[in-house]
């Protein structure tokens, strides 16, 4: 396979459509059309896991962060990001970041830190805005089945749990085709009435592009009528967090416990602890500070997170208990879940768990 077939694989499970705008995702090191021997899976691409690349014989290293966040003005490996890139590229290793375009799929960081807390029927904690799309279009009654199969196919009318969701209405189409037409029905110059289908599918963003071909290739007309409208619908299945449930109510000293076992935390930084039992439970791998407003209106006892500033423990506001566990404790079984998943993806193709450790910050 080369790094270009594996990459869209890896986009199967998080498009990179989906990553925020700030971000640096996908193929930041390399020739796509180049075969690849083998894949390291790593959270960090650092040097020593591009040196553990070289000795396991893989030449594509997929990264949860990415190496190159800005723009490098040089390369002469006067810092760590420079070697690296440098190294990589001495030695023709690729390398696919995968980042905020992971934290955003419903299968992606947070579903696995559910999975690990053992937290029941996770729901994405704050979904991403603008995100859902609807195709209204317009086509002779004996073609609209067929143009439907076709959007489906190209993945329109997914909502939820559910496929092959759409609307029509029947209704009188009308057009004169002018010189130079080339009318699939009516004739050149005539006013012609048509009785019409009109078809309406709702679709997430990123599947505008396929979704238009579709519509194009199969639709009889030589000119399509279509409409393109973003809604303010909630995404079920795309945004930051979740939150989940336990199977019973813990103590909130002992669910904390708990998840510094299972997280393999040093420690556990927490807001007040309210005195009462836990059963609804939010969580964000990486900077989580943002989700403390939308943790607390979704009702969540205690949000898991890291990377949370002396002020941001205030936001509690004895409504719930925030608790940081570290950036890397909340990310670290990320690798983990990207090995399963190319291991099930392309099985009888070489992938390793990198065994480098890529954690910056040491505990006395």
């Amino acid at each position: 396979m080369t790094v270009n077939e594996i990459a869209k694989v890896l986009e199967e499970l998080a498009p990179l459509a989906h990553a925020e705008d700030f971000d640096n995702v996908g193929l930041l090191v390399g020739d796509p059309k180049m075969k690849v021997e083998g894949v390291l899976v790593t959270l960090d691409t650092l040097e020593n896991v591009v040196e553990e690349a070289i000795e396991k014989k893989c030449n594509l290293i997929v990264s949860f962060h990415p190496i190159i966040f800005k723009g490098l003005k040089r390369l002469t490996g006067s810092n760590y990001v420079e070697r690296v890139v440098l190294k990589a590229i001495a030695n023709n290793i690729a390398i696919y970041s995968m980042h905020t375009a992971l934290d955003n799929s419903k299968m992606g960081v947070n579903a696995k830190i559910c999975e690990v807390l053992g937290l029941k029927n996770p729901e994405i904690l704050i979904p991403r805005a603008k995100s859902i799309k609807k195709l209204i279009t317009y086509a002779p009654m004996a073609d609209a089945k067929q143009i439907k199969l076709a959007l489906f196919k190209a993945g329109a009318g997914d909502i939820g749990k559910y496929s092959n969701c759409s609307y029509s209405l029947e209704g009188i189409g009308s057009y004169k085709a002018e010189n130079g037409a080339n009318p699939t029905i009516g004739k050149i110059g005539e006013v012609h009435f048509e009785k019409e289908t009109q078809i309406n599918v709702i679709y997430s963003f990123e599947k505008e592009k396929s979704i238009l071909k579709a519509l194009f290739d199969a639709h009889p007309y030589e000119e399509v009528a279509y409409e393109v409208l973003t809604l303010e619908n909630t995404n079920q299945d795309l945004g930051m967090g979740m939150v989940g449930t336990l199977d019973s109510e813990m103590d909130e000293k002992a669910f904390l416990l708990s998840v510094k076992e299972r997280m393999n935390a040093s420690v556990v930084r927490h807001s007040k602890l309210l005195g009462k039992k836990v059963k609804k439970i939010a969580v964000l791998g990486g900077s989580g500070a943002f989700a403390i407003s939308a943790s607390k209106k979704a009702g969540a006892d205690i949000l898991v997170t890291a990377d949370l500033k002396y002020h941001d423990f205030y936001q509690a506001e004895n409504q719930l208990v925030v608790a940081d566990i570290g950036h890397f404790e909340t990310e670290q079984f990320t690798k983990d879940l990207l090995v399963d998943y190319l291991t099930k993806k392309i099985p009888n193709f070489a992938v390793s768990l990198s065994e480098s450790i890529t954690n910056p910050i040491k505990y006395l």
